[in-house]
């Protein structure tokens, strides 16, 4: 079995910090899932005795019936999984679930990225830990120390707790949906926008960076795209470095304390869409939000890529939020108050023009770190990924004001936020 050394992702760092880890042990290898009895009487485990399983009727099959059969007929939380989602509905439906199963010591969530937030969301109000039990490689939240969470209307990023121990089996995952799959492909080449914000914002301002967590998130990328055309044929290895990939992901959030590594305006145009404000809810999974959100953003990117290399911009001295913009979108009062308490202060302020003009070049640099959309698109196809904002049930004609609108629900730069100092803004995001 493979074992993950987590020893090359804790301790003294170049970037000043001492990286800290709240999982204690992954395993990732086919039939990994059978030692699961033998691994839980390791020492670190062995306190525990009142397990309750999370699943969805999906996931009972895929791994839920077995784990319930190994630990000797362990209560069984099962939702359905229509209509299911990561927020207080969900979380009501859950908790009322474990009510009816007595006394709870630790939880196991076998599922994917839904199952895991309102297991680790819950695990966090009840003071308990959690095991992850993935059954696909679908998101890169696996091992997230915040559950993703829409909570009445507002996407949110809720205290909760990162799982002790993962346990995926690449015989599960390599049965998965390959929707599922590609949606996990779409999460981890979101990855190419979420670093290159980062680091922009770092050359800007001087907010905390990692180089090491940045090149360990290129390395899981180069091995993705090695590995898709393996994915479609159905290949545990592929399987394997995916999961590795998706995992990664989350322990960089774990090492930064914070989404950053992961996260940019890829992601805040899937979670603006996760809102539904300005149109009706879509079945699509988060990841492929994400990787629909990774090519318009990819789009956009470049286009004012052509205007920086050219000199041919201005650069306003100061911008305000836009108030009114979304004063309009945001009809519901609650919502459009939290919007607001967001962007106060406003982080555009951190934004000094003159060295946001005397570091184009740097700039065009990061940017070029970022395959354009053709290539993107090429990826997301092998594993028959969705690729534009139709392919996820929204019209065309909501691309601008999502580009407009969706830097505003984290209080982050991105450079998607960025560009509304330069003049050629209103061109690019068309």
């Amino acid at each position: 079995m493979q074992k993950l050394d987590m020893s090359l992702f804790r301790g003294e760092c170049i970037c000043g910090k001492s990286h800290q880890l709240a999982v204690e042990e992954i395993y990732l290898e086919a039939g990994a899932l059978k030692r699961l009895p033998e691994i839980l009487k390791n020492e670190r485990y062995a306190k525990y005795h009142k397990f309750a399983v999370i699943c969805d009727e999906n996931t009972y099959e895929a791994a839920g019936r077995q784990v319930e059969k190994m630990l000797g007929g362990i209560p069984v939380v099962q939702l359905k999984s229509e209509g299911l989602h990561a927020d207080e509905i969900g979380v009501g439906k859950t908790a009322c679930g474990l009510d009816g199963v007595g006394e709870v010591d630790c939880l196991l969530a076998v599922g994917s990225g839904t199952i895991h937030d309102l297991t680790r969301y819950l695990a966090y109000q009840k003071r308990i830990p959690f095991i992850s039990i993935p059954t696909a490689a679908s998101v890169d939240g696996f091992v997230s120390t915040t559950a993703a969470m829409s909570w009445y209307g507002f996407k949110n990023s809720m205290q909760a707790v990162a799982p002790i121990l993962v346990v995926a089996d690449s015989n599960i995952l390599a049965a998965a949906p390959m929707r599922l799959t590609a949606s996990g492909v779409g999460d981890l080449l979101g990855k190419y926008t979420a670093l290159a914000d980062w680091r922009i914002a770092h050359l800007l301002t001087g907010e905390y960076i990692c180089q090491r967590i940045c090149d360990m998130e290129y390395t899981a990328l180069e091995n993705l795209k090695q590995s898709l055309a393996g994915l479609e044929r159905g290949e545990i290895d592929a399987y394997e470095k995916l999961m590795y990939g998706l995992l990664l992901s989350g322990l960089a959030m774990q090492m930064a304390n914070q989404s950053r590594p992961a996260s940019g305006a890829e992601h805040q145009l899937a979670h603006f869409w996760e809102m539904a404000v300005i149109h009706d809810p879509v079945d699509a999974y988060h990841g492929e939000k994400v990787g629909v959100g990774l090519l318009l953003v990819s789009d956009i990117y470049h286009k004012a890529l052509s205007y920086l290399k050219n000199g041919d911009f201005k650069i306003s001295s100061h911008v305000e939020v836009e108030t009114g913009l979304i004063e309009k979108a945001f009809e519901n009062p609650d919502l459009r108050t939290r919007i607001m308490e967001t962007n106060t202060p406003n982080p555009l302020t951190a934004i000094d023009p003159a060295r946001l003009e005397a570091k184009t070049a740097s700039i065009i640099q990061l940017i070029e770190t970022i395959p354009p959309r053709e290539e993107l698109e090429e990826l997301l196809k092998i594993v028959h990924g969705k690729i534009s904002i139709e392919n996820i049930g929204l019209s065309s004609a909501l691309k601008t004001p999502s580009v407009q609108l969706s830097p505003y629900i984290k209080n982050r730069l991105t450079f998607a936020r960025i560009l509304k100092f330069y003049d050629f803004y209103d061109i690019v995001i068309q």
